[in-house]
């Protein structure tokens, strides 16, 4: 729960984006009506039997002003400051009575709209620009419309119906990072530049120190100084040994040696950091291969796991980043960061229908805590803005 306050507070920018388009939606062409939980006829049937009721009340509960209240019924509801039972009882019908003769709003209205071709071409228009692509956007709100077409329905209930939908798709998605019986497990983390790699091979491999497992990580990132530093700090925090080599070296003699240090400590894991690259770069993306098959020298098995983490911010070009690493370094599942700030938290959605890969984790700051196991139901309530 605290993780799902914190989503819902962080990720601002895509849900009040949705929140704000769906609510303007209903305003186009909606018209404010009772709620359904309160039918006209429910209101105003006390109205017109209290004044009838009240006499009775007043003789049956206060015996002993009975001789007082039934011969002049109308002074004795005013005068008897010190009985306050007979008061709510009847001052709450007055004012509401004099609320709707007078025309204000004590009766509480909202607005809603026919669910039609037009509203649904909006909502995908909507959708789409949250980066939700184009068939996914089309197959949300054709499920949305099923059973509902020509009702009419307000903006918290299209919320929740949305969030349902989200839901329903990234449910099947929704997996931790598996631990196998291996030593070591090796963790593949791949990515292009800035997509925040380096940060979530520190925080997983400080939780899984936490939970009692033996973690080495090796800084592959061997042309990036910072990168290197970045992982000893956190290497240091959580009592993780960290491989470094050379700036400018080999990273796949650099994963070997890790390798060979990692199984001669009886490690569970072996987490190596890769160098941010772009998958037009084509001999960046060459060399990436070659630390695979380096690696199945040692394990024929090995990569046991390749994360590919993706930076929310990017939007639609996430997609075509998973469609190519998946097709050189066989991802088996997603790390998605800096969901706190960035208006195309839809991607995440759009990603889970096209591919079905295990999305893992999910960060929405700089913390360690900020990292955690991706959850359908939250990540859908807080993207919608849905109660």
């Amino acid at each position: 729960m605290a993780f799902f306050k914190k989503l819902k507070d962080r990720l601002f920018k895509s849900s009040s984006k949705l929140d704000e388009g769906l609510d303007a939606i209903i305003e186009d062409g909606g018209t404010h009506e009772t709620p359904s939980d309160a039918p006209a006829s429910d209101v105003t049937g006390p109205d017109v039997t209290v004044p009838d009721a009240e006499p009775e009340a007043e003789v049956s509960h206060p015996p002993q002003t009975a001789d007082v209240d039934v011969p002049v019924p109308a002074q004795t509801i005013s005068e008897p400051e010190p009985e306050p039972e007979p008061e709510p009882e009847l001052d709450a019908p007055k004012a509401g009575i004099l609320g709707r003769l007078l025309g204000r709003s004590d009766t509480q209205t909202v607005v809603k709209r026919t669910l039609d071709d037009d509203m649904l071409e909006q909502l995908e228009e909507l959708l789409i620009q949250s980066d939700m692509g184009v068939d996914t956007a089309l197959r949300v709100t054709a499920n949305m419309a099923e059973g509902r077409f020509g009702k009419k329905l307000s903006a918290a209930e299209i919320k929740s119906l949305l969030a349902q939908e989200i839901a329903r798709i990234m449910e099947p998605v929704a997996k931790p990072l598996p631990l196998y019986a291996t030593k070591p497990q090796v963790v593949l983390v791949v990515g292009v530049n800035g997509s925040g790699k380096t940060t979530t091979i520190g925080k997983l491999a400080s939780q899984f120190k936490a939970a009692g497992k033996s973690v080495v990580i090796a800084a592959g990132d061997t042309f990036r100084a910072a990168a290197v530093e970045q992982l000893q700090v956190w290497g240091d925090r959580a009592g993780v040994p960290v491989l470094t080599a050379p700036e400018g070296s080999d990273p796949a003699s650099l994963a070997f040696d890790a390798m060979t240090r990692a199984q001669a400590d009886g490690a569970d894991l072996l987490m190596i950091d890769t160098a941010g690259r772009l998958q037009n770069r084509q001999d960046l993306m060459e060399e990436l291969a070659k630390i695979v098959r380096v690696i199945r020298k040692k394990d024929p098995d090995a990569p046991h796991n390749t994360l590919l983490v993706l930076d929310a911010t990017t939007g639609q070009n996430a997609v075509s980043q998973v469609d190519t690493f998946k097709k050189l370094a066989d991802v088996s599942g997603l790390v998605m960061t800096k969901l706190d700030g960035t208006a195309k938290g839809g991607v995440l959605v759009a990603l889970a229908d096209k591919f079905g890969l295990p999305i893992h984790a999910i960060g929405v700051g700089e913390q360690i805590d900020d990292l955690a196991p991706f959850d359908p139901q939250d990540f859908a309530r807080a993207l919608t803005g849905a109660d």
